[in-house]
């Protein structure tokens, strides 16, 4: 079911958090301060809004180097088998994501960002304060607009020259993150 990021305040702090990546290593929020920032995409292998932009945002996280990327999958895996951690390394290759992609099982880190939907992105400025929430550009799968990512390139160039990222943004739209009962 597709369903629109919950537009999480501007200048909320990021949650803290620590977690595996798809090898086990451990990754947390605070690995992060002392940093330009931090873009958290909650994310997953079986959303079809996801594979329509996973290449494009590889390719975009890849070119501004200096920005720290995650991504987590929430999903359950036990209900969504593709979004099991061998699927997610699948994917990993698959987009060329280099960055870590880590496992919320218990799903208590989505519950903290205020994640709803994959994908749903969350850059954090320097102070690891929400400087930007919302949509990777206007393209969805079957809509017909062009994949650029601008929307979320131009946040990202803003974070990183220090200004703060214009109003308005337009919410992220995917599928709905799944929940356990």
């Amino acid at each position: 079911m597709a369903l629109e990021s919950l537009m999480v305040p501007l200048g909320t702090p990021a949650p803290d958090f620590s977690l595996p990546d798809l090898d086990g290593a451990p990754h947390a929020r605070d690995d992060y301060l002392g940093g330009p920032g931090l873009l958290v995409v909650f994310a997953c292998n079986h959303c079809p809004y996801v594979k329509h932009i996973e290449a494009a945002f590889g390719e975009i996280v890849d070119g501004l180097d200096a920005m720290p990327v995650v991504a987590i999958c929430t999903n359950d895996a036990d209900a969504y088998p593709d979004d099991a951690p061998v699927r997610l390394r699948d994917q990993a290759i698959r987009a060329g994501w280099t960055f870590p992609y880590l496992i919320d099982t218990t799903q208590e880190v989505g519950r903290a960002f205020g994640a709803a939907c994959t994908p749903d992105f969350f850059l954090y400025d320097a102070k690891l304060e929400l400087a930007y929430r919302g949509a990777f550009d206007e393209s969805t799968p079957g809509n017909g607009k062009p994949l650029t990512g601008n929307d979320l390139r131009n946040a990202i160039e803003s974070v990183l020259a220090g200004k703060p990222v214009g109003e308005p943004h337009r919410p992220s739209m995917g599928c709905s993150i799944k929940w356990r009962d």
